[in-house]
């Protein structure tokens, strides 16, 4: 057994991926492209998905702990277990082994790097399953001024509020610490909700939801949300001088308004 997926495994999981990797073997998405998903919306990213096939990449039904901020990630994955005895003295048997140290939540977090975004299969567990605290939220936040995605609860959500660099989306509150629960597995596939995470999958965290973006796809979501906001801005400008009624523009366009619009693109390129 393994704690964290070995790098052979993590490479051929994720192998469709171009993208350089981490030592770990994760994809690692440019940061260019991260900081240009910041301006897609759930909706443009959700449609590229669908195109593509990919049909189970959304979640919502949130509790946010920074609303008003968009998270965007590239994923470290791990998954939670119920309690059971045999298991969890494994693990804890491996962890030392490894130089691991705390608690297993705490494991998880020692893997990241900057621009990670935690993701945690806690099947739900809100009553001691409260996977950070503010403490470990601190530290959430100093390795990736990002954030986490849990499929259970947190703790100490007036301290984690005041952390202005992170972004967590979690299942509830509770003032519990966790218990009874055991780390299967970092870096791993799993489920968060009716969507399958894996580990390099670009996160794309909004008050609508959550989108995980496969990252042989991720720039065709940013391209694709760049190219439908200048032609939004192109529309608006078309309907404002009163050139093309809303019948025309809110549809598939013309040849004869494609042809404006690649002229007005070069245009302004130029």
């Amino acid at each position: 057994m393994f704690v964290a997926n070995p790098r052979e495994s993590l490479e051929r999981l994720t192998r469709l991926s171009t993208f350089e990797r981490f030592a770990d073997g994760r994809p690692r998405v440019s940061d260019d492209i991260i900081e240009r998903m910041k301006l897609v919306t759930t909706e443009e990213a959700w449609g590229t998905l669908r195109r593509n096939g990919y049909n189970q990449q959304f979640e919502g039904n949130w509790f946010q702990t920074h609303p008003d901020k968009i998270l965007v990630g590239r994923a470290v994955t791990a998954m939670f277990v119920p309690h059971r005895p045999d298991l969890h003295s494994l693990v804890d048997d491996i962890g030392k082994e490894e130089g691991r140290i705390g608690a297993h939540n705490s494991w998880v977090i020692d893997t990241l790097e900057p621009n990670d975004v935690m993701v945690v299969d806690m099947f739900g567990k809100i009553k001691n399953g409260t996977f950070i605290g503010d403490n470990l939220g601190t530290s959430l936040q100093r390795r990736t001024r990002a954030g986490a995605i849990i499929e259970g609860g947190i703790r100490d959500y007036a301290g984690i509020s005041q952390l202005d660099e992170v972004a967590v989306f979690c299942r509830g509150l509770h003032p519990t610490a966790i218990a009874d629960v055991t780390l299967a597995g970092i870096n791993i596939p799993i489920r968060i909700g009716e969507t399958t995470v894996l580990p390099g999958d670009i996160v794309l965290g909004t008050p609508t939801g959550v989108v995980f973006i496969p990252p042989h796809l991720a720039q065709e979501v940013v391209e694709r949300s760049e190219d439908i906001r200048v032609r939004d801005d192109f529309g608006k400008m078309r309907l404002t001088e009163g050139k093309y009624t809303p019948g025309e523009i809110d549809r598939a366009w013309s040849p004869e308004i494609e042809a404006d619009f690649q002229e007005w693109l070069t245009q302004r390129k130029g």
